[in-house]
């Protein structure tokens, strides 16, 4: 308490004992999976392995580069954003390694058809490195001739060696200047006997020249990569450090898993996704899309989820069958490809969010850039999935493409359906950051007056945003914080303990229509 001995008035701020809750994000995904090129942009991470957060395709692609073969995630992440999504953290994943030899660039001459003269490659194995090539005025140090160019090494933007006159044969010959004191880049000459070299030179095209590295070699990925590491942010337990992220997928496990015969490893692609759901249930504000396995029929299906993966859990979400979307690096019978959902289906997720809320289920809503789906399934055959947690992808006509399924894997029918878990996740990653003022206040009768108002404010403004079910606020949603939950051995063991308790909405899966006659009668 202040003090006071002089007379006068005092102003004094007093901190209110209700604060005001803001949703947790509930929208943000993450992609796991392979990418043209690893970013440079952290030289702590050369291999670009850290979780990286991007809000636009564009910005992907100066970071991870396009479209690739042999990668499915550009795909993914395209569909992602494409279909409403906003932002999204990437892993990459290792699936090649440098070749290990010199980067090579051919220089052209100015008149095409004498090819291209002068062969440069770099001294260090697939270093990415950039020549300037100049013309060059006469000079009268050259004995034998006018001097043919000017030759730069650049690496990135900043110009580590330079070449000045350089000449074929004199004091200034090319090949002996640049191969005796370069310690980046060597040359020669690649001309037709009898040709000549001097004429050639001199018409080499000015320009800048990119030195190309050969093609990375293929690495096998096994599950242990793809979990990766909390401690080196690697792979999906990379996740760890991206606190907000809620959605989580990994499209490129069917690269990863088909086998040199085409056939599928299906041991790891339950390796995979166990791992994800349990990375998924340790952070317990976040949800995986599973993808199906590519190929297989809906019995097939059935028998996989019953018989082999055996997933259990309301914090993972299954989705059957693949689409097909353009293929923007194909022509002819390439033009389509059939990939996973996964990203697509977050994308949804994030536009339902934006649009109506986390308590709405994310289905009955169609799939933006979705050319078809790899094989339509009846009412019945879903019949047979939808208990299964298989939520199923269906063309409806002029309907359009949609998601026809909101459940969970979950055997526990409290959680089995899917905006029920996420509307949990999103109220308790609220409440856990938002209660941290009330961490070593006094223990008593003001502070859990406090934390009740500051909980009961916030969970009346999601029932009339028609989170929760009931006719008044008492009927969706109770905070007991009082000396019942708070007995005086708690509070000496430092405890608050507070209960909530919540009546999530859930969605009308099945709609029936009771249809009679009606049947006139004598009055």
């Amino acid at each position: 308490m202040p003090t006071y001995t002089a007379p006068g008035v005092y102003v004094e701020e007093v901190p209110s004992s209700q604060k005001v809750l803001t949703s947790a994000p509930t929208a943000v995904a993450a992609f796991v999976g392979f990418t043209e090129k690893a970013p440079q942009d952290d030289p702590n991470d050369p291999q670009g392995l850290a979780p990286r957060l991007v809000t636009s395709w564009t910005q992907y692609e100066k970071l991870y580069g396009g479209f690739a073969p042999g990668a499915v995630l550009p795909l993914s992440v395209y569909g992602y954003f494409l279909n409403g999504g906003t932002q999204a953290y990437i892993v990459r994943v290792p699936n090649a390694e440098p070749a290990g030899e010199p980067a090579r660039a051919a220089i052209p001459a100015a008149d095409r058809a004498l090819g291209s003269p002068l062969k440069i490659e770099s001294v260090e194995p697939d270093a990415p490195l950039t020549v300037v090539v100049e013309s060059a005025e006469p000079t009268d140090e050259d004995e034998d001739g006018p001097a043919a160019f000017n030759l730069s090494v650049l690496d990135g933007d900043e110009v580590v060696e330079s070449f000045t006159g350089l000449s074929v044969g004199g004091k200034n010959d090319a090949v002996k200047t640049v191969n005796a004191t370069s310690t980046k880049v060597k040359i020669e000459f690649d001309v037709a006997e009898g040709t000549d070299l001097s004429s050639q030179l001199e018409l080499l095209k000015p320009g800048s020249y990119q030195l190309n590295a050969a093609a990375p070699v293929p690495v096998p990925v096994t599950g242990r990569k793809f979990a990766g590491s909390e401690s080196s942010r690697s792979g999906i337990n990379g996740l760890a450090i991206a606190d907000d992220v809620t959605i989580v997928a990994v499209p490129d496990l069917v690269t990863a898993a088909t086998k040199d015969d085409g056939s599928l490893d299906l041991g790891l692609w339950k390796a995979v996704q166990t791992s994800l759901i349990a990375h998924c249930e340790q952070h317990s504000n976040r949800v995986a899309i599973l993808d199906a396995p590519p190929g297989m029929t809906p019995q097939q299906i059935k028998e996989w989820r019953t018989d082999v993966a055996q997933y259990d859990s309301a914090f993972a979400a299954m989705y059957y069958p693949w689409i097909k979307v353009e293929n923007p690096i194909g022509q002819g019978a390439d033009a389509e490809v059939l990939i996973p959902p996964s990203g697509h289906v977050a994308g949804v997720w994030a536009r339902t969010d934006e649009a109506r809320g986390v308590w709405k289920a994310p289905a009955n809503d169609t799939i933006r850039g979705v050319l078809d789906v790899e094989r339509n399934i009846t009412q019945t055959e879903q019949g047979v999935l939808n208990p299964l947690g298989i939520n199923a992808i269906r063309p409806f006509g002029a309907r359009g493409i949609r998601i026809w399924g909101a459940r969970t894997l979950s055997s526990d029918t409290d959680w089995q359906y899917l905006n029920v878990r996420r509307l949990f996740n999103m109220v308790e990653s609220t409440i856990l950051e938002g209660t941290q003022w009330a961490v070593f206040e006094p223990n008593n009768v003001t502070l859990w007056e406090g934390v009740t108002r500051t909980l009961t404010g916030y969970l009346h403004g999601l029932w009339q945003a028609g989170a929760l079910f009931g006719s008044s606020a008492d009927q969706a949603f109770f905070v007991r914080c009082d000396s019942t939950t708070n007995t005086p051995e708690s509070i000496d063991q430092g405890k608050l303990v507070v209960e909530v308790g919540l009546a999530p909405v859930k969605p009308a899966e099945f709609v029936i229509f009771r249809i009679s006659q009606n049947k006139q009668t004598a009055s």
